[in-house]
């Protein structure tokens, strides 16, 4: 499975990106149900910044923001699904110990690092534009006084000249 497909199953919850069980039961080629079994008799390895449970409200809202999780997947679960961060997904390598799973959990952690170079591009990006955005707004002010001073000069040309066209009273050669 290529990293592309594996990065539309990351999610952001609680501030932290996260997949849900189903897809990794799904990239491991496991039941949900004994993905869930084997967490559980390990659950000391999975503590609640690995792996958490998902309300039930956070699980409506998940599916009601994404399509994809309409397609069948934990649709009539009795439980809400866990959401496991990158370091829960290799702690799940010593839980599922099959080559499969290994090679799968290779693969995750490579869309993860993928994920995180492309949220740094994007911050990057963001500094750039409001460097920009600053630029711009400064070049805006300096224009700004540019204009006025090119209007004060062509106010002060218009006395000139109106002064040079008046009648003039007094002594003249």
């Amino acid at each position: 499975m290529d990293a592309i497909h594996i990065q539309h199953k990351i999610h952001t919850l609680r501030e932290q990106k996260v997949m849900l069980d189903f897809d990794l039961a799904l990239l491991y080629g496991v039941q949900t149900k004994r993905l869930k079994e084997s967490v559980r008799r390990n659950i000391e390895r999975f503590p609640p910044d690995f792996m958490f449970e998902l309300s039930q409200q956070e699980y409506h809202s998940l599916r009601t923001q994404f399509a994809s999780l309409e397609n069948g997947k934990g649709k009539h679960s009795k439980y809400p699904p866990f959401a496991f961060t990158e370091q829960g997904i290799a702690m799940l390598s010593g839980v599922l110990s099959s080559e499969h799973a290994i090679q799968m959990n290779i693969a995750i952690m490579r869309a993860f690092i993928a994920v995180r170079k492309m949220m740094m591009q994007y911050s990057e990006l963001a500094a750039e534009v409001e460097l920009i955005r600053t630029s711009v707004s400064n070049h805006g002010e300096q224009l700004g006084l540019i204009y006025e001073a090119i209007e004060n000069i062509l106010d002060e040309q218009a006395e000139y000249k109106a002064l040079q066209n008046r009648n003039r009273i007094g002594f003249m050669k």
